[in-house]
């Protein structure tokens, strides 16, 4: 049984908690979180030990490996004091919201054989992977375009804006991942655009944006569409498609059940999509843990690593850039 503790109790560190703690293969040795409420509560509920400081956490004796889901300021410390324990660490994304720091931890981690794993949990949803599958099978042929679409039910509070990076570091990241992750080849152009069309008032308060297209292409040619909201009112939307020169495979998104109703006065109705990331990537969470374990236990590196953390936040940056420079960035500028 591999020893996990968590490290932050918010709503996704809890999660991952109750995942860990039914896990057959693993055993949750205990939580921390700065909120020491949010971690007693955990702990009572789970029947686990209560650590007094995430140092304790990595000094611990019965701790074998570490999850991260704290705030984003602590991922790259904790990864570099993982990596200074011998502890294996899962990390939730970003590492850092900046370029200089991430380069920084990947300087002091150089080396190491102590798996580092991202928490880019949506390659391991079974519907997002099949089209990986299909691609690898070689049934739509050589990819020519990949179309990406993310849009939450509902914008997030300005204070957690305020401290998230951005649209492009907080959500779209995934999208940059996932569309690496189904290209199979590296982007080397960004363009963006942003709009604020649900909250005008992110310019003053967040200088964010709330609905953004991104375009990326390849040595290649191959070309990647991302389209991005804060705001979908038919809930969390999530499709993602790929094209080839043999055909099409399409990631639809999940409903709360899959029955479909017809009468005089509507055809084809179904339930609500399900409502956000949680409910929507169940499975792909508790994937995500499978993942982690297998990566341990038979000493392989993890399947999604630092570098396509590092990876994804570049394309981030170049996002950034192409919206404040309003041209297409090549990532050799921001590298």
């Amino acid at each position: 049984m591999l020893k996990i503790a968590v490290l932050g109790c918010g709503r996704i560190g809890r999660m991952h908690a109750e995942n860990i703690y039914a896990h057959p293969r693993a055993e949750l040795a205990g939580v921390f979180d700065v909120v020491d409420a949010a971690a007693q509560d955990v702990a009572e509920k789970l029947g686990v030990p209560k650590f007094e400081s995430a140092q304790a956490v990595f000094d611990s004796a019965q701790v074998d490996a570490a999850l991260v889901a704290t705030s984003t300021p602590t991922h790259a410390d904790f990864i570099e004091a993982a990596v200074a324990a011998g502890k294996p660490c899962l990390c939730e994304k970003p590492i850092d919201l900046s370029i200089a720091r991430v380069k920084n931890c990947a300087a002091k981690i150089a080396g190491t054989d102590v798996p580092i794993m991202l928490g880019f949990v949506r390659r391991f949803d079974k519907g997002h992977a099949g089209v990986w599958h299909a691609i690898d099978r070689g049934e739509i042929g050589d990819v020519h375009q990949v179309t990406i679409t993310s849009r939450d039910p509902d914008i997030a509070p300005d204070a957690y804006i305020e401290v998230s990076g951005g649209i492009f570091r907080d959500m779209t990241i995934h999208d940059f991942d996932m569309a690496r992750f189904i290209m199979g080849e590296e982007f080397e152009k960004v363009s963006a655009i942003g709009s604020r069309l649900i909250s005008p008032n992110l310019m003053t308060h967040c200088n964010d944006y709330d609905t953004v297209m991104v375009t990326m292409t390849t040595r290649s040619g191959k070309q990647c569409v991302i389209s991005n909201s804060r705001r979908a009112v038919y809930g969390y939307d999530q499709r993602v498609e790929a094209f080839g020169t043999k055909g099409m495979a399409i990631s639809e998104n999940h409903a709360e059940n899959n029955t479909r109703t017809y009468s005089e006065t509507f055809t084809d109705k179904k339930a609500p999509l399900l409502n956000f990331f949680i409910e929507r990537y169940a499975q792909a969470f508790a994937s995500e843990i499978d993942a982690f374990v297998d990566a341990v236990e038979t000493s392989t590196p993890p399947p999604v690593g630092f570098d396509d953390g590092h990876k994804a936040l570049l394309l981030a940056e170049a996002a950034i850039m192409s919206i404040t420079h309003g041209r297409p960035i090549n990532l050799s500028e921001v590298e």
